[in-house]
């Protein structure tokens, strides 16, 4: 049966949606200039709780919620102009739905009661941005701090694990919207997860990116895209050094969070012979210095013996008091984890990884079929002896 004829003049339901939702963006508009961005993220939380409890009123026909988005989204045009098509009321509608408490902790007293009023005076009532302190904040709840564009960004990610961490660490860490794209387009909630077992992958999703131990702060992969540098086989360490440092902020933040820079290229000297670090960092959370060695190729157990030989030096020599062990981590185009493995033993879970570089963002496809190229690698081979190779914890998530 298609969908009933509705008179513009009449309203859309009864009560009006249409009145309800004109008085929510009415409201809106007025908000001063200071927290325009949290009252529209109110407002078309509101929009959308309005239009699922319209539709959830006992209609229920084939083609009523189009009907009725596609009625809505014109009368709103007329009065607000270009932004409240379909589309985007499809958005909004999705919008309550994932975030359905979104304004519960924030004012309780009011959500409670103000569903389906006569008026649209309630809903209008609850666009005064609340006082939320950063200790009572959770995810699910209205953040001040992310804009309409940063959930628009997170409604995007499919996965409920993966959505709390990016909403967390975007509000921990104040995010732009730019950037918790990029950090979303870069899979760094899975890149991390790959380092976790079960219990370090269930704080991941719920508290964010914590950093207790030195395998906290490991990616693997790590996303290099903004160096702008083509897969060449010609690239050599020195270019990639140097656009590390010429994108020095931006390396940072891929990094993560608590890495301070210290030098380039930084000189050991021992009985005449120099030799030399790519890059220092020092880290703030961990109080150790973080030695990063670039290789260009496979990695070979001879890389892994030179950086385990600049730890130990910065350990012995540079190292003062307060400072925790120092980390080591070769940035590398290729490597064979069971080389890393072997070579390293208990040292790869304490203080010296190997991480891949990538010089493009992965897809997820990607990055599935470098974790199942990995457990072919680690798990036994069939008829091998128990504790050859046993399964890494860091899959335990997958």
């Amino acid at each position: 049966m298609p969908a009933p004829k509705t008179d513009p003049k009449a309203g859309i339901g009864k009560p009006a949606l249409y009145g309800r939702v004109r008085e929510i963006l009415a409201a809106a508009r007025t908000g001063i200039a200071r927290t325009v961005n949290t009252t529209q993220v109110m407002a078309n939380w509101l929009i959308g709780r309005e239009i699922v409890e319209e539709e959830q009123r006992g209609r229920r026909r084939a083609g009523y919620g189009t009907a009725l988005l596609g009625e809505l989204a014109e009368r709103l045009r007329t009065d607000f102009g270009a932004g409240y098509g379909v589309d985007n009321l499809e958005l909004f509608r999705r919008f309550y739905r994932e975030y359905p408490q979104l304004l519960a902790e924030a004012v309780p007293e009011r959500i409670s009661d103000a569903p389906r009023r006569k008026s649209g005076h309630a809903a209008t009532a609850l666009l005064v941005p609340p006082t939320i302190t950063t200790a009572a904040w959770k995810p699910g709840r209205l953040n001040p701090g992310l804009s309409w564009t940063h959930y628009r960004r997170l409604l995007r990610v499919d996965r409920e694990e993966a959505r709390v961490f990016y909403e967390t660490e975007a509000a921990r860490n104040a995010w732009s919207a730019r950037e918790l794209d990029r950090q979303v387009a870069s899979l760094l909630f899975d890149r991390l997860a790959k380092s976790r077992d079960k219990q370090g992958l269930l704080r991941l999703a719920t508290r964010g990116h914590e950093v207790s131990q030195p395998i906290d702060v490991l990616k693997d992969p790590m996303v290099l895209e903004f160096l702008n540098l083509p897969e060449s086989p010609r690239l050599v360490e020195t270019q990639l050094e140097q656009a590390l440092i010429e994108n020095l902020q931006q390396f940072l933040m891929e990094l993560g969070k608590g890495f301070a820079f210290v030098a380039r290229q930084q000189r050991i000297t021992l009985d005449g012979d120099h030799f030399y670090i790519d890059l220092v960092f020092y880290h703030a959370v961990l109080k150790c210095f973080v030695l990063v060695d670039l290789k260009v190729g496979k990695l070979t157990h001879a890389d892994l013996g030179q950086i385990q030989f600049y730890v130990n030096y910065y350990d012995r020599e540079r190292r003062t008091e307060g400072d925790n062990p120092s980390v080591g981590l070769i940035l590398c185009s290729d490597k064979n984890d069971a080389v890393v493995k072997y070579t390293l033993g208990e040292q790869q879970e304490r203080n010296i990884f190997a991480s891949r570089y990538q010089l493009h963002l992965p897809t997820e496809k990607q990055l599935q079929q470098e974790l199942q190229r990995e457990l072919r690698q680690l798990l036994p081979a069939p008829g091998t002896a128990p504790g050859v190779a046993k399964n890494s914890k860091s899959h335990g998530g997958y």
